[in-house]
C-alpha cells in the first residue's frame, strides 16, 4: 500500500492499481468541477450549460457530460418533443458532491489574492 488507505482498508488512492484513482482523475479534469457546479444550480439543456460554463467548447462539453453520465454523476433526460429536448441534471450520486464542490469554490474565492501573489513571486524569481 502507498500510504493513504480508506477507513475499511479497501482503497488507497495513492496506489497505482486503486480504482478510486479513476474517480479522482475524472474530478480533476479541466471542465468537470465547473460543469458539476453549473448542474448543481439546476437542470440545464446543452446550450444553456455551454453558455453558463464560459469558454468550454461544444466538443469538450459533450465529452465531459458523457464521461460524467458514464460515471453515474449526471443524468441525461430526453423529453419526447419535436424537436426532442435533452436535459442534463445531477444524479443523486452527483448531488452528493455538492458540498465538496462548494467547499472548493469557496476556498478558491477566499484565497485568490494569495494565489495571485504567489504566482507573481514565482514568476519574478525565474
Amino acid at each position: 500500500m502507498a500510504g493513504a488507505p480508506s477507513a475499511d482498508g479497501r482503497f488507497d488512492v495513492l496506489a497505482e492499481a486503486c480504482p478510486t484513482r479513476q474517480v479522482v482523475f475524472r474530478l480533476g479534469e479541466k471542465w468537470t468541477l465547473l460543469v458539476l457546479y453549473a448542474l448543481d444550480r439546476g437542470p440545464h439543456r446543452f446550450g444553456e450549460l455551454q453558455r453558463n460554463v464560459e469558454g468550454i467548447s461544444q466538443r469538450m462539453l459533450t465529452q465531459t457530460v458523457r464521461n460524467l453520465e458514464r460515471d453515474g454523476l449526471v443524468r441525461r433526460s430526453v423529453v419526447p418533443t419535436v424537436p426532442s429536448q435533452v436535459t442534463y441534471s445531477l444524479s443523486p450520486l452527483g448531488a452528493s458532491l455538492s458540498a465538496a464542490i462548494s467547499t472548493i469554490r469557496t476556498w478558491a474565492y477566499g484565497h485568490m489574492d494569495e494565489i495571485a501573489s504567489a504566482r507573481i513571486n514565482y514568476e519574478s524569481a525565474e
